[in-house]
């Protein structure tokens, strides 16, 4: 197969698997929040949300992840060169993080399929940013390509991150005064 044709195919998978990431947690998240619902409507959200989970989880994010590596790894028999570049190394390391995402994510899935929530929908919504940075990361670098540009890349990853840390803070500030205002 050619280089550019298992290139475009690899980055559709990438994509595809940061969508299953994307989306996994923010069910996660509604399955937690299902836990504050009266007993009949808990029972038929989760119910709904873990059904939701397992199609997106065994039928968009399991396979992508293994089809992007897939293809990832015939690039590089492709084109060795590659291993010789250090912005490949740190990139390789990125992957490996998010494959420990993904796994954590597993985790999760594997606990709330079992009714089991050690979360709150606050710390899941700060782990679904843990993705978006890591997106950002491999995105820079692998565009860049270039140490210092990288460097820079990171910084503004790091802003951004923050940025992102202090609008979640704001949400849950907003959605704590709407619910008080609510139950008056």
């Amino acid at each position: 197969m050619e280089f550019l044709n298992l290139k475009a195919l690899h980055l559709i998978f990438v994509i595809t698997w940061f969508a299953g990431l994307f989306y996994i947690v923010r069910l996660f998240i509604y399955h937690v929040e299902a836990e504050e619902k009266t007993e009949i409507e808990r029972q038929i959200l989760q119910t709904q949300y873990k059904l939701m989970s397992k199609r997106l989880w065994y039928i968009i994010a399991w396979p992508s992840a293994i089809l992007a590596s897939i293809f990832a790894f015939w690039m590089l028999y492709q084109n060795p060169a590659y291993l010789d570049m250090p912005w490949m190394h740190i990139k390789l390391g990125f992957v490996v993080l998010l494959y420990g995402y993904h796994l954590q994510c597993h985790r999760i899935f594997k606990q709330l399929q079992q009714d089991v929530v050690k979360f709150s929908s606050n710390k899941l919504r700060i782990w679904n940013e843990v993705a978006t940075i890591i997106l950002f990361s491999i995105v820079f670098l692998v565009v860049l390509k270039n140490s210092v540009n990288w460097i820079y890349g990171v910084v503004t990853l790091l802003g951004v991150s923050i940025l992102l840390m202090l609008g979640i803070k704001l949400y849950k500030r907003i959605r704590t005064k709407n619910n008080w205002e609510k139950n008056k």
